[in-house]
């Protein structure tokens, strides 16, 4: 029977109205008429029943609408717990550490506002160091001053601390055992895939031109063929970028990597119009009174080393490596294996390799590998008689020197930031250091790939022994992985753990 839209009757002559047809919702892009449902922007497929709502449904609709009051003031104590259990579910990395605490921070308990948020995050993106560390000092600093900045930045990295160190200490006392050696048959060519994995992602981003690609080229070239110095790079390149910026700004310009789309989560504690607190409102008179306290601090740390030499070469050795931690911890991991494994042989290759897999799979910023670093050093180097103290008191230096820094840019940078809360200017120089990581990565890749290829090799040697085409495969698989379908990094080094224990175990 045709429907002609009109009211079916029933036997009993009431009408019988017929449900409803599912209504198909479609967003098109503009300009095109044509449907694009996998296009970035937003295009949705809804399909649902649509019935009237009752007056108790639009009365709980229209207060979903209403904006939330702003939270209670948080105190000390309640902020303090959350950045201590931050720091014991930190994986993932800064960009999953940054998207955690987003979703607690603006989304969930709305301390801090989107717009503040991100501008926060911009200028610690700027900055040598960990940027999830520093942007947890940050919205701390902001929320209860000084104190709750540096408690909030410890308590972040506590948890990757103690942890790393005791997995050093269990490393030194049963690494040579059988089961141990198996896991790090297949952990060892992860690294390789995920070094490689992580050159790729910060090229793509980075490298948006044949000027940069050139640089991360030169880069390569520089340290691989002519073995120039980290440092000497990473000053080159700053000067390339600066004179860029200058003579061809278009080559140099960055995009905003963290997106203007402002959601609104409701009020927060720290609005977009909330004034800074007293305490960050920016003061020469304090800038200057915050950068003494941290020379100060600085030089006590050393003097109280004094008499302890090797420790000292740790303080200097990690506090030049804290301000070269521009384009992330992969960036200052050629710096730190030139120093830590060459210069002052505080540990070997394959244990700096080892290090760098157990700080991937522990929470923390991945530069707390220093810690891993430090403790290997106090041990092999014997800078007191009981090595576990030993081992503890390298750690301790390593980590200390290597985050200090990061303290003092928020607490005497931050000011100044919220001061302007305008767009950051003079990235090129920034711009030119992070095409040049990119080679300098590559070059780490390269030198893993040697060690975990032919094990065997050495300086006189390099190729020196059986090629370990099991590592290769395994390395190939864990690239795909990481690459092609986006697996999570924990699960893709655990994953090639078991299969090398598997193989070592059948050999």
């Amino acid at each position: 029977m045709r429907d002609t839209g009109r009211p079916r009757w029933s036997h009993a002559g009431e009408p019988r109205v017929a449900p409803p047809r599912p209504l198909r919702l479609e967003s098109r892009r503009r300009g095109t008429g044509s449907r694009h449902p996998g296009s970035a922007r937003k295009t949705c497929h809804v399909q649902a029943w649509f019935y009237p709502l009752s007056a108790g449904e639009r009365l709980l609709d229209t207060a979903r609408t209403l904006p939330f009051p702003p939270p209670a003031p948080v105190k000390l104590g309640s902020a303090l717990r959350y950045w201590l259990k931050l720091g014991f579910v930190s994986f993932g990395g800064p960009a999953g550490q940054i998207a955690m605490m987003h979703h607690e921070l603006v989304e969930k308990r709305r301390w801090i506002s989107e717009h503040r948020y991100l501008h926060a995050l911009n200028y610690c993106m700027l900055l040598p160091g960990p940027e999830a560390t520093q942007l947890a000092i940050y919205v701390s600093w902001l929320l209860h001053g000084t104190l709750g900045g540096v408690l909030a930045g410890v308590l972040f990295v506590l948890p990757g601390f103690l942890l790393l160190a005791l997995l050093a200490a269990l490393y030194l006392a049963w690494g040579e055992v059988t089961l141990v050696q198996g896991l790090f048959y297949g952990i060892r060519p992860a690294v390789v895939a995920v070094v490689l994995f992580a050159a790729w992602r910060i090229g793509s981003r980075a490298l948006k031109n044949e000027v940069l690609w050139g640089m991360a080229a030169l880069a390569f070239i520089g340290i691989f063929v002519f073995d120039i110095g980290f440092p000497w790079i990473v000053l080159a390149a700053a000067l390339l970028g600066a004179l860029g910026g200058k003579f061809a700004p278009h080559k140099f310009r960055t995009g905003g990597g963290h997106g203007a789309g402002h959601k609104a989560y409701g009020a927060a504690l720290i609005d977009d119009d909330t004034p800074p607190p007293a305490h960050a409102r920016f003061a020469w008179r304090r800038l200057l009174a915050t950068s003494g306290v941290f020379v100060l601090i600085w030089l006590g740390a050393m003097l109280a080393l004094r008499g302890l030499p090797e420790l000292q070469h740790m303080g200097d050795f990690f506090t030049g490596a804290a301000f070269l931690t521009i384009g992330g911890a992969y960036a200052v991991l050629p710096y730190v294996y030139e120093g830590a494994v060459e210069q002052f042989g505080w540990l070997s290759g394959v244990q700096m390799m080892d290090g760098l897999a157990l700080g991937e799979t522990t929470p923390g910023p991945l530069i707390m590998v220093v810690t891993w670093v430090g403790y290997l050093g106090g041990v092999s180097k014997e800078i007191l008689a009981d090595p576990v103290a030993a081992g503890f008191a390298g750690a301790a230096v390593a980590t200390f020197f290597t985050f200090l820094p990061s303290f003092f840019f928020i607490l005497a940078g931050a000011p100044l930031v919220e001061a302007t809360r305008g767009e950051l200017r003079f990235t090129a120089p920034l711009t030119g250091i992070t095409a040049a990581v990119v080679g300098v990565i590559v070059n780490l890749a390269v030198f893993f790939a040697w060690h975990s290829f032919w094990p065997q090799g050495s300086a006189d040697a390099p190729f020196r022994g059986d090629f370990e085409w099991f590592s290769v495969i395994v390395a190939v698989v864990a690239f795909v992985a990481l690459w092609k379908y986006r697996a999570d990094i924990v699960k893709v080094i655990g994953a090639c753990a078991l299969v090398g224990l598997a193989y070592s175990s059948y050999m």
